[in-house]
């Protein structure tokens, strides 16, 4: 299989780039960014474009592609709705009608974000960026990351992001529900575009393999109107990161509340 991956040097990106690296069944990967990735190997050949919209460059070496890993993202703190949907929608949705015209049966797996298709700005902008790419390509993934942990060394190329993983590295080792036993704590992080957008909860007593919704409730008592936040699934009984597979209007998604770069 020969891979396309945008977004190599960012955190999301390095982790894939590892995984395409050391996968033997992975035979080639083009990596395509505004930067090299820095890095040598066998298998991997870099397209470097300092203009990302122009979506016609290197036509012929995109050709003869399985799949393409799409990996670029930025926040949308500060962003008016009109940037954030320039940065996101236009130029994902660009480079997806590029390849789709070039290799038309490629698998494309879009790294989206827990929340996507909620209320917010960036949810909506995301949603549409996600409804915009199932439509093209026959097999399309829409995988939708909650927290990342690195685990190879992967860092973030945004510093207020290297700043909150800082800030918040001792309760990652909380969300890998490291006790034994049925009522192992199954924590649940939530990261949503923000500095200061961070949910933890863990919580015992739940059936191990089920699945649950996180709410929030205007009373202590949890009565009152429920503002549903996330679907999860509990750990195993023995050790195990939780995950959820979820299918509703033909989509095809993958959502986690809690992902190791390099593993996911």
């Amino acid at each position: 299989m020969k891979v396309i991956l945008f977004g190599a040097t960012g955190m999301v990106g390095q982790g894939v780039l590892r995984e395409c690296l050391r996968d033997d069944g992975v035979e080639g990967v083009l990596a395509v960014g505004r930067s090299s990735t820095g890095r040598t190997h066998p298998k991997l050949r870099e397209l470097v474009r300092k203009d990302l919209f122009d979506f016609g460059a290197g036509g012929a070496d995109l050709q003869g592609y399985d799949a393409c890993f799409f990996c670029l993202g930025v926040s949308s703190a500060g962003m008016s709705e009109a940037d954030y949907t320039h940065l996101t929608f236009d130029l994902t949705v660009g480079w997806a009608q590029a390849l789709a015209r070039i290799n038309p049966a490629m698998t494309f797996v879009y790294v989206s974000g827990a929340g996507t298709g909620g209320k917010a700005m960036w949810a909506q902008v995301k949603g549409r960026t996600e409804d915009a790419l199932l439509a093209l390509f026959p097999s399309a993934y829409m995988v939708r990351l909650g927290m990342l942990r690195a685990m190879h060394g992967e860092v973030s190329k945004t510093r207020w992001t290297r700043i909150a993983y800082a800030v918040f590295k001792p309760l990652l080792s909380v969300a890998q529900g490291q006790a034994g036993g049925e009522k192992a704590p199954t924590s649940v992080a939530l990261f949503d575009q923000g500095l200061l957008q961070v949910l933890q909860a863990s919580v015992t007593g739940l059936e191990p393999q089920r699945a649950y919704v996180l709410a929030l409730s205007p009373r202590p008592d949890g009565g009152g109107s429920l503002e549903p936040l996330a679907v999860f699934t509990t750990n195993p009984r023995r050790d195990r990161q939780s995950s959820m597979r979820l299918a509703r209007s033909g989509r095809s998604c993958v959502e986690r509340t809690m992902c190791s770069a390099g593993t996911w």
